[in-house]
């Protein structure tokens, strides 16, 4: 599929400093302008507020805190979003993620663009 994700604003909520950095490069080398990464929900939460945003990527687990009301705001912001998580397998989430785009962490860039322009295109 092809997207093009020069000069979209994507929100990246991670936890792990190094992941962030890695997600945060993955997309600058698309041409995406990065918005955070932020860390915490109070931060994201603000960045969803404040910017235009094309989508997002997001992490389920911020140091035993779920990200569900980012989840909440993206979907009534009509903001598409992907989550990338090691958590996304617990028995008890998974029937609360069935209808959402879930990437077992680490993430596979190799997959990772067609993965987000089927999400973040108009007809995703």
């Amino acid at each position: 599929m092809t997207y093009n994700f020069q000069g979209k604003q994507i929100l990246v909520l991670e936890d792990d400093a190094l992941l962030a950095m890695d997600m945060e490069d993955f997309l600058s080398d698309l041409g995406v302008s990065v918005v955070g990464p932020v860390s915490h929900i109070e931060a994201a939460l603000e960045k969803i507020s404040e910017a235009e945003l094309d989508g997002a990527v997001i992490d389920l687990n911020l140091r035993g805190e779920l990200s569900f009301p980012v989840i909440d705001e993206l979907k009534a912001a009509s903001i598409p979003f992907v989550i990338c998580s090691g958590y996304a397998e617990i028995p008890g989430l998974r029937a609360q993620l069935r209808e959402l785009t879930v990437i077992s962490k680490p993430c596979d860039f190799g997959s990772l663009p067609d993965i987000l322009a089927r999400e973040f295109s108009p007809a995703g």
